[in-house]
């Protein structure tokens, strides 16, 4: 007798997940051919270690000051040189990158806490709830994100924390547009319909149905809504706004550096370029994800 195999019935959800794992796997595979994202992964990647791994990296404490060592340029002792107080330049710097991916993620994080409820209650609810969103998001959009950051900084004050919160709470409005914008589209779809005629609710529906397919687009948003956190960091960091003394910050290194700028060009030059790479590697990635997710661009 031959064996039969039994080849069971494949379900719905089994359809779902084997068409999403295809989706994910075809644009890790464009990803991958991107040399531009590569290049920025690579950044990121660099920048996170930096990060994590700071204390064995960095030569020196960011905090330890010899005043007999100061302002010296760039030597074997001191790759950066070192600041007017004699701190090591290039261990304050790898701290900084700390201090940057911190603020990076973690407003991201707030972002997504706030935009996420909003877009789903926009997208999915529709009538007054829609229209309500919308108008906030109108009136947070006219003003530029900068000044109300620097608006909340100076009710509540500077330091980490207060900057995190501050950055968070201007850059929600993105990943909001962006999900109801997603759910717009997505809620009068057959599986949807379906889900409603057998009296699904409609936080099931958001989160079983609508949620999965609005992921990627909110990865891509978060990448390159980073850079746009760090770069929003060092520019309150800049104006002496942001994290405070002796915490790095690559802002705070440029704006102390341009009483010296003239003859020690390296206080500026370097913090410079820790922010501009980080911008370019963010960007980079964020640009790559964005196409490899855009399987209608990419047919």
């Amino acid at each position: 007798m031959s064996a039969t195999t039994i080849h069971p019935e494949e379900t719905p959800t089994m359809r779902t997940n084997l068409r999403h794992r295809s989706l994910l796997s075809d644009a890790l595979r464009r990803f991958s051919h991107n040399k531009l994202a590569m290049f920025g992964l690579t950044i990121v990647a660099l920048l996170v270690f930096a990060a994590i791994f700071a204390n064995l990296i960095a030569p020196f404490p960011y905090d330890e000051a010899n005043v007999t060592e100061a302002l010296q340029f760039p030597s074997g002792a001191h790759w950066m040189g070192t600041d007017e107080v004699g701190r090591d330049v290039y261990s304050r710097i790898i701290y900084g990158a700390r201090i940057s991916l911190l603020v990076g993620l973690s407003s991201q994080l707030i972002a997504l806490m706030i935009g996420v409820p909003l877009g789903l209650a926009a997208g999915l609810m529709g009538g007054k709830v829609d229209w309500l969103v919308m108008r906030l998001v109108e009136v947070m959009t006219s003003l530029p994100a900068l000044m109300i950051a620097l608006l909340l900084i100076a009710i509540f004050g500077g330091g980490l924390v207060n900057v995190i919160v501050a950055i968070g709470l201007v850059a929600w409005l993105d990943a909001c547009r962006l999900l109801r914008g997603q759910l717009l589209s997505l809620r009068e779809r057959d599986f949807v319909l379906a889900a409603r005629t057998i009296g699904v609710r409609n936080r099931r529906i958001a989160v079983r149905h609508l949620l999965p397919n609005a992921i990627a687009p909110l990865i891509v948003a978060i990448t390159i809504g980073v850079p746009t956190a760090i770069f929003t960091e060092a520019g309150l960091s800049f104006l002496g706004l942001g994290v405070n003394d002796p915490v790095p910050s690559w802002g705070k290194m440029v704006g102390d550096a341009l009483p010296y700028m003239r003859v020690y060009w390296y206080l500026g030059v370097f913090p410079t370029l820790a922010i501009a790479l980080t911008m370019l590697g963010f960007t980079f990635m964020g640009d790559g994800l964005r196409d490899a997710f855009d399987t209608a661009g990419s047919k």
